[in-house]
């Protein structure tokens, strides 16, 4: 394994922090040991984020052997151990947990790059899967080598190498690892595809992986080039949340596919993994529909809804009557708006509002309203939500999806889009949050 080729593609100079996801298992540990590599070259500080997902007896042994491998090679160690998840697909899930946890462990550090582990067979494996599903083009393409996130890169070193160098490399530098015997369940389909069909193509081409990388490579450029198109189209269709449908359907057939996407990837952030053609082509009948007025439902209680000329996404609101969660960069909201964290912003509107860390208790909450709910308003007094639906006209059908922002000792700080509590700062004022609301 050639650590210089492995890592030509990102630029580290000495003292920048490198964060890696590593979960104990064989491909983890060898970027691991990687890494151990390139810090012989470059003075950086290696950051190892663990997750234990707490599905397996061995959970605990495996971040104990983890955390003493990182202190015995002067490795950070930064852990998470999910505690709860909810009753949407464990895979998704825990997949967006662990995200959201490296993306705080990057920022913490201020790193400029994510590493994993990925390699190509898991990217055959991607690309095999989103095929006999149906995707999108950037979907068939699998995943990338570099992306860029919000401030930072993830990159993924291995995606040349098949899992067989990974294991003899760990092997030869006797690293040490443990095997997820879940890893060997038909229950998982990527792991029937990884028995049955992967040995197979390798069979006909040991070096197969090649072949899907350069695949990947030609859709991605692809895809790059028709988002291009597709921004420009979509900012004539798709305004304040809203799709209209005559503009819609003035632009290319393809284009069309890729806007769709786009409008509900919001409700589905990880690759759109739980839609797929079917559910585009309900979309596609309703907007051709003859009727005014109509609706069609997607997985997790999302449903699309016609009204004329516009088509708008939000959570079945007959199915949700209440959710409380964690401000992070950006909350899509129940009643298809979203909640963004900003580093600056112009204006300073009532969709806007500027806090500072020394007078709320963080994290921030977005909530449903609940009985009694009062808050300390900006310019003195105090006024309780309920008389400030009323006076702002929001019908009674809106008030119990509407979002109200506390801190952790349940303080009101803000009521998006209506009014604004004594937290506000002005500009002139030390202010380190910055929240939106569209």
């Amino acid at each position: 394994m050639n650590i210089e080729s492995l890592y030509k593609d990102i630029k580290v100079k000495d003292g920048d922090f490198l964060v890696f996801a590593c979960s104990y298992g064989p491909d983890s540990m060898a970027l691991f040991k990687s890494l151990l590599e390139l810090r012989k070259k470059y003075d950086i500080r290696l950051v190892c984020a663990h997750v234990n997902h707490d599905k397996r007896s061995e959970s605990a042994k495996e971040k104990e052997d983890i955390e003493k491998y990182c202190k015995n090679n002067n490795v950070i160690f930064e852990y998470m151990k999910i505690d709860r998840y909810g009753d949407d697909n464990f895979h998704n899930e825990a997949r967006n947990i662990r995200y959201q946890f490296f993306d705080e462990i990057v920022k913490k550090y201020n790193a400029k790059y994510l590493l994993t582990a990925h390699h190509g067979d898991d990217l055959m494996e991607t690309i095999l899967m989103r095929i006999a599903r149906g995707s999108t083009l950037k979907g068939y393409s699998g995943f990338r080598k570099l992306i860029k996130m919000d401030g930072y890169y993830i990159y993924r070193p291995f995606i040349g190498l098949t899992k067989s160098e990974l294991l003899d490399y760990c092997h030869k530098n006797r690293v040490p690892y443990a095997v997820d015997k879940s890893n060997f369940s038909d229950v998982y389909t990527r792991n029937r595809y990884r028995k049955e069909v992967l040995p197979f193509l390798k069979s006909e081409d040991k070096d197969i992986h090649k072949k899907y990388l350069k695949f990947s490579n030609v859709l991605s450029q692809a895809d790059d080039f028709i988002e291009e198109e597709a921004s420009k189209a979509i900012s004539k269709v798709i305004k304040d949340n809203k799709l209209y449908i005559d503009k819609y359907l003035e632009i290319n057939k393809f284009l069309k596919r890729i806007i769709l996407e786009r409008f509900i990837s919001s409700f589905y952030q990880d690759d759109l993994i739980l839609i797929n053609d079917k559910h585009l082509d309900l979309i596609e009948s309703l907007i051709n529909s003859k009727k005014s007025n109509a609706k069609v439902n997607l997985p997790n209680d999302v449903e699309v809804v016609k009204s004329y000329n516009t088509l708008s996404i939000r959570r079945n609101p007959n199915l949700l009557s209440s959710y409380e969660i964690e401000v992070s960069r950006e909350v899509i909201l129940p009643n298809g708006h979203k909640l963004e964290l900003l580093d600056s912003v112009k204006g300073n509107g009532n969709n806007i509002i500027k806090l500072s860390s020394k007078d709320v208790t963080l994290p921030l909450i977005v909530r449903t309203r609940k009985l009694g709910d009062v808050m300390a308003i900006k310019g003195g007094g105090h006024k309780k939500i309920k008389d400030i639906f009323i006076d702002s006209k929001i019908p009674l059908a809106d008030r119990d999806l509407w979002p109200i922002v506390v801190d952790s000792c349940e303080r009101i700080v803000f009521v998006p889009g209506l009014k604004k509590s004594k937290f506000d700062k002005t500009n002139s004022e030390f202010y380190d949050i910055i929240l939106r609301y569209e």
